[in-house]
């Protein structure tokens, strides 16, 4: 970690602080297929983090040999949405909220930079996650033109808490988010909540790996100290 003392902790949405990444892949995969598209729950997790246009444009230039429409793109990602929002309510990521609190103990800055869009979910990280998070730190797919793994919606975060990356820890769960913190220059920290190997996200660059939330819950605290 830098010697600077840490200021802030940003932190992705999807797979960190809510368990909401095994219906984003079921619903990805059957919104797909409903136009066409063939696709895996793995595909799902390996381009996590990517904006809905960034990731159906890869499978229909894949598939199609060509790039998916502006009105594709709104179709494809309205049918996944809705069959989203008739899966029960995702919980909170268990260990996450214990995060949280010891980061807020801490003193530090909060943020959340997700490759999101899903307004479910972005309305309830206040209601779960009451007084931990400002909406002008929340950085989603609706700021940046490219998201993961660019490492605009981390620097975009930079800007918005008006620190450096010398002076902050991302805690991501998918390679590309990984790799766009890396790129930002953040340590990243990566927790594997899903069921890609470990060495997914090693090689993405993090620098730190734990197995769970609840594994980071415990050892959080002991990080920010050194940090």
């Amino acid at each position: 970690m830098s010697d600077m003392p840490v200021r802030a902790v940003l932190f992705d949405m999807d797979g960190v602080l809510f368990d909401s990444m095994p219906a984003h892949a079921k619903c990805w995969v059957e919104a797909c297929r409903k136009f066409g598209l063939d696709a895996c729950e793995q595909d799902t997790y390996m381009n996590e983090g990517r904006t809905a246009a960034s990731t159906i444009d890869l499978f229909t230039t894949a598939q199609w040999g060509r790039h998916v429409t502006p009105r594709e793109v709104e179709d494809i990602y309205a049918e996944k949405c809705r069959l989203f929002n008739q899966w029960p309510e995702a919980p909170k990521m268990p260990g996450a909220e214990a995060v949280l609190e010891e980061v807020r103990r801490a003193g530090l800055t909060i943020a959340v930079v997700t490759g999101s869009g899903q307004e479910s979910l972005l309305a309830r990280l206040e209601r779960q996650y009451s007084g931990y998070f400002r909406p002008e730190l929340i950085v989603s797919s609706r700021d940046c033109q490219r998201g993961k793994p660019y490492p605009d919606p981390y620097l975009l975060g930079l800007s918005r808490a008006g620190i450096r990356a010398e002076e902050a820890i991302v805690v991501e769960n998918a390679p590309l988010g990984v790799q766009a913190a890396r790129a930002a220059g953040f340590h990243t920290i990566a927790v594997n909540t899903g069921p890609l190997p470990d060495s997914a996200l090693i090689r993405a660059g993090a620098n730190r790996l734990y197995p769970s939330m609840q594994a980071l819950a415990e050892d959080i605290g002991r990080l920010l100290a050194a940090g």
